[in-house]
């Protein structure tokens, strides 16, 4: 129980810990029977009210005593097994409890306490990290319904498309026949006319020719006169046309499906799992409290590339031009061309001699790079490098290519008090993002602004590597804030510090935590799934993702590119 005052909400915390005699001094001792704070001062005053027993405790060992609910003047020093209650002396004195076993109130509280420590520890270092993880499991498997949903569509519009150019082959194969056909009547109408118009020049002949006989009284002219018309009297035979017909059959839906494929029904088994928790058929392995994994188990190393950068020249990005060949740069002029063999298959030199800021590649597989100190982006077309955009009061940071062939450039104002990103279609603008709904800024801005990697999603969202703030940003295409994610304080060591930024094709967004040597790994919506931790991977810079989801990171001080396997 609890003194009334300290739970009516009028009474301040200082009101609660005054004394409940003279409500001037501060609480230091309680009466475990009357539930009352006192002061030093007042526990004598309190203790010579004799009309009822007393228990006087310091205040930290407040109801520490138990009053007996049917002798309310009495503690309870003995507890009942038998009848699981606590009692006083009166309640053994009046033989309700003679045959009842009995044990002492402190022994038996100590014990329940013992019970409630164990059920305790359990549930915090057992149960609950199971539910943590099971909730965590739940996480990635939405994401995979969602993900599994866009693949089955994806295979349907395929489907769709591939259908629809089979149909659209036979009918312009039956437009053809239709074409031949129509021509090969026409040439034999237009044959048949030839001749008809052959035969009225002739008639308009002879008619001309036998009125001249008419008007003529020369006798030779007249006697060599010979008929023709019986040549006339007959008409050509008129052509026997049977004109093709087009006869649409019955569309029978179940054939059409059968031409299409088939669709299995979604299959869900349940199970009992341990207390009656229900799990379904596709289950993925629970994660350890700390760090849950992927699908796959242990993301692994699959190949490991040794390039050109090192210590003197910090390796800081890596593109794809295939899923074989990475371009790659860091801090010196030159952008080098590597396969996964580590062998050099070709440089290209800076066009200002300045150090590239970042590098991308484009859907049809050219090169781009950014040169900040130049202030501009760069293209190489045909083995020449081409001004693609020339920026003015801003500087280029990192530069991405995007599913349609737009260009995406992170950019810091010549004076570092702005960021931005701004979408080009060629080296025209066509959007730029800033600020959010309410006029804030959605980037950070510092004299040490130099890094926002950032990538287009599959739903389109931009996604910012933003380390200067310690936080990925993703915005909708559109511009609008979508979540900022902060990272999991509570498993690094370091503060979070996202540097490079790519997205898969399950919508996954990948940033390399430079400080902390790993990877995370977030869902479309901001979620943590999981990290890469176990590669040994030394300040990971830039990062790229293939065709078939493996990861490509840059290792900033050992010039390293690891090849990782992170999820089937």
């Amino acid at each position: 129980m609890q003194d009334c005052r300290t739970m009516d909400p009028r009474y301040s915390a200082q009101d609660a810990l005054q004394c409940g005699l003279c409500e001037a001094a501060a609480t230091t001792m309680y009466c475990d029977i009357c539930r009352v704070n006192l002061c030093k001062a007042c526990v004598g005053e309190h203790l010579s009210d004799t009309s009822t027993y007393h228990k006087v405790v310091p205040f930290e060992q407040r109801e520490s005593t138990t009053k007996c609910p049917k002798h309310s003047t009495k503690v309870c020093e003995l507890y009942c097994k038998h009848c699981n209650a606590p009692i006083c002396a009166l309640c053994v004195a009046s033989g309700h409890h003679d045959r009842h076993k009995k044990e002492d109130i402190a022994s038996v509280l100590a014990h329940q306490k013992e019970i409630v420590k164990k059920d305790l520890e359990e549930l915090e270092t057992l149960l609950n990290t199971k539910y943590q993880n099971a909730a965590l499991n739940i996480l990635v498997q939405k994401e995979d319904v969602r993900t599994y949903s866009l693949e089955l569509t994806s295979a349907l519009k395929k489907r769709e498309e591939a259908l629809y150019e089979e149909i659209s082959c036979i009918i312009q194969s039956m437009q053809s026949e239709v074409d031949e056909m129509g021509s090969k009547h026409l040439s034999f109408i237009s044959e048949q006319e030839s001749k008809i118009n052959q035969t009225i020049t002739e008639i308009e002949q002879n008619i001309a020719e036998m009125k001249r006989l008419i008007e003529s009284d020369n006798v030779y002219f007249v006697f060599s006169y010979k008929s023709k018309n019986e040549e006339f009297r007959e008409l050509p035979a008129p052509l026997q046309v049977s004109l093709p017909t087009f006869t649409p059959y019955e569309i029978n839906r179940e054939q059409i499906c059968q031409q299409i494929g088939s669709l299995s029904k979604l299959s869900i088994t349940t199970e009992e799992n341990g207390g009656g928790q229900r799990k379904p058929s596709r289950v993925l392995p629970p994660p350890p409290p700390t760090r849950p994994r992927p699908i796959i188990g242990e993301p692994r190393i699959l190949t490991e590339i040794k390039t050109q950068y090192g210590m003197s020249n910090a390796l800081s990005s890596v593109a794809g031009l295939s899923d074989s060949k990475l371009w790659t740069s860091g801090s010196d002029k030159i952008v080098r061309l590597y396969n996964l063999q580590g062998e050099l298959l070709k440089s290209v030199l800076t066009k200002s001699g300045n150090w590239p800021g970042d590098v991308a590649v484009t859907p049809s597989g050219e090169m781009v790079y950014t040169d900040p100190r130049d202030s501009s982006v760069y293209i190489v077309k045909k083995k020449k490098i081409k001004l693609l955009i020339r920026l003015h009061g801003w500087k280029p940071l990192q530069v991405c290519a995007t599913s349609s062939g737009e260009l995406l450039v992170s950019m810091t104002s010549d004076d570092n008090k702005q960021t931005k990103v701004v979408r080009y279609s060629e080296s025209t603008e066509k959007q730029a993002i800033q600020l959010d709904d309410e006029g804030q800024p959605l980037y950070s801005s510092t004299p040490t602004n130099d890094s926002k990697h950032l990538a287009e999603n599959t739903n389109l969202d931009i996604c910012v590597a933003d380390r200067e703030a310690g936080a990925v940003v993703v915005v909708s295409a559109a511009g609008k804030l979508r979540f900022r994610y902060t990272g999991t304080p509570s498993s690094d060591k370091e503060a979070f510090n996202p540097v490079g930024l790519a997205t898969d094709s399950k919508g996954r967004i990948l940033t390399t935590d430079h400080w902390n040597n790993c990877i995370h790994i977030l869902s479309q919506d901001g979620h943590f799934l999981y990290s890469i931790d176990n590669c040994r991977l030394h300040g990971p810079w830039g990062i790229c993702v293939d065709s078939k989801n493996n990861l490509f990171v840059a290792e900033y001080y050992t010039g390293k590119v690891k090849k990782i396997q992170y999820y089937k």
